[in-house]
């Protein structure tokens, strides 16, 4: 019998061939690999290039700019991911929307490989759509290879995790090592080389995926609902345009990026109104949307701390950090940005070991909610640590390297369960959906991590790592104090 270009999700549920998992997990682990290897890579020269002097090969960007263009493409990377995970249940299907969304973030790296201002934006568009197609979707499939009560899927989740990080731990070395020696542009197009390499190895490995996302099974009123919806926000997007270049004199970055952080804010009330209000769910399924609604607060907070690695934490490694005592025959200088690579090596040792702990407690495992509260202390005592040494002269890169070891700790806790806890607590039908709503939850701390690099040089660092460590630390006891109402809105799901 001929193999078929269609996986079958019982089948596949079944099949232990990648270290006892299915095989298609191994497709989706070096899809996010490579994907993972483009956005960190890209990620980890961005704040630099933008802040560097033209001299110098950067656009001169001050911090307060930098940082409100950094927090606002991250937020969209992650926020186009709830129209991502819609397009997917509704019209292209999962498979062929992680397909063509590596195609485009490729694009876009090679956008930004060409020196101008333009392409530069233009490039941060093209990964921002091809990001919302991917993300939620690569993750979607992932869950659908296992039954639900299948012991294995907190387990796969956390191998999937660790190729995210094998390509998170490689691309900052790379891509710094090139824009800070040859040039920054040549770091954007290695970017793009992984993701090509990426999209290349998904295809070989079609087969292997379910895809629960067909045009074919969904009612035609979708498609012209989603043409209704795509000629409307074209519509809004020339009319903001036109506001923006009669106007633009009188617009400032911080005003943008103040319009922003109202409009998510609406984006993020609207969608909860929207979901708790929906029609056609039943009982369980409308107290675990209010489950989801918790860990979406907590995610939010979380990030929010967490991803400063590439805004905040970047500049403390490159200004307040005395990385001379690194410097070495073997590698020379010691980068600002290859602190980047240190949370992936460690997660790439530690995965394996929580993977084999939440399946080694089995019925005694720790609850979702519990897991989120410890990540969200650990985050917090990473920058309370920073505290004490940002006062005065350099600090040891010693304390960076302990703040990075408590963030990914608090982050193998949080995400993978995170992730897990979407693919369990969704119904099927909106099963991308749900996961978009986890991205839009790092949406919205992206959102804020670039609002705290953004003042920088303008509050004092004790104060800022002071804020963050407070308001991170207050919401994991409150969580805690939330796990038995939780089990219960949870109906079921760990």
């Amino acid at each position: 019998m001929p193999v078929s270009s269609e996986a079958d999700p019982q089948i596949a549920r079944w099949d232990r061939s990648f270290f006892g998992h299915p095989r298609g997990l191994s497709t989706l682990f070096f899809t996010e690999m490579w994907e993972r290897f483009s956005f960190y890579g890209m990620r980890t020269i961005l704040l630099f290039y933008m802040t560097r002097a033209i001299a110098s090969g950067g656009l001169g960007f001050p911090d307060s700019k930098a940082g409100a263009i950094y927090g606002i493409y991250m937020s969209l990377v992650y926020l186009v991911s709830v129209p991502g995970g819609w397009i997917a249940d509704r019209i292209l299907g999962q498979r062929r929307s992680v397909l063509w969304g590596g195609v485009i973030i490729a694009l876009g790296h090679y956008s930004m490989a060409i020196p101008t201002l333009a392409t530069f934006f233009a490039g941060l568009g093209l990964i921002i759509c091809g990001t919302g197609l991917l993300k939620p979707n690569v993750s979607t499939l992932v869950g659908g290879l296992y039954g639900e009560n299948d012991a294995r899927r907190d387990a796969g989740f956390s191998i999937f995790y660790m190729g995210i990080n094998i390509g998170a731990l490689i691309s900052p070395i790379i891509c710094d090592y090139l824009g800070e020696n040859v040039g920054w542009h040549y770091g954007f197009g290695a970017a793009g080389v992984g993701m090509t390499l990426g999209v290349i190895q998904y295809v070989a490995g079609w087969r292997f995926l379910g895809d629960t996302g067909s045009i074919s099974s969904r009612a035609h009123s979708d498609v012209r609902v989603f043409r209704t919806a795509a000629i409307s926000a074209i519509c809004i997007l020339i009319v903001v345009g036109l506001l923006g270049w009669r106007f633009a004199g009188a617009i400032t970055t911080a005003a943008i990026n103040n319009a922003f952080g109202v409009l998510l804010v609406a984006i993020v009330v609207g969608f909860f109104a929207w979901l708790f209000r929906a029609p056609g769910y039943s009982a369980i399924e409308r107290r675990r949307f209010k489950a989801i609604a918790v860990l979406f607060v907590a995610s939010a907070m979380f990030w929010f701390a967490y991803e400063q690695a590439g805004s905040t934490l970047n500049l403390f490694a490159e200004r307040n950090t005395n990385l001379r005592v690194w410097d070495s025959g073997i590698w020379g200088r010691f980068l600002p940005g290859y602190f980047q690579a240190f949370n992936p090596v460690m997660l790439i040792i530690l995965a394996p070991v929580l993977a084999w702990v939440w399946v080694k407690l089995g019925p005694r495992d720790l609850s979702s909610t519990t897991k989120f509260s410890i990540g969200l202390v650990l985050v917090a005592a990473g920058f309370a640590i920073l505290i004490p040494v940002s006062t005065g002269s350099l600090a040891s890169p010693w304390w960076l390297t302990l703040t990075y070891f408590l963030h990914t700790v608090g982050e193998l806790c949080l995400s993978p369960v995170g992730l897990s806890a979407m693919t369990k607590l969704a119904p099927a039908r909106i099963a991308s959906l749900i996961m978009g709503v986890w991205f839009l939850s790092i949406s919205v701390g992206e959102y804020m991590g670039g609002y705290a690099a953004s003042l920088y040089q303008t509050i004092p660092l004790p104060v800022l790592f002071g804020i963050v460590a407070g308001f991170c630390g207050a919401v994991g006891l409150a969580l805690a104090a939330l796990i038995r109402p939780m089990k219960k809105l949870m109906g079921g799901v760990n």
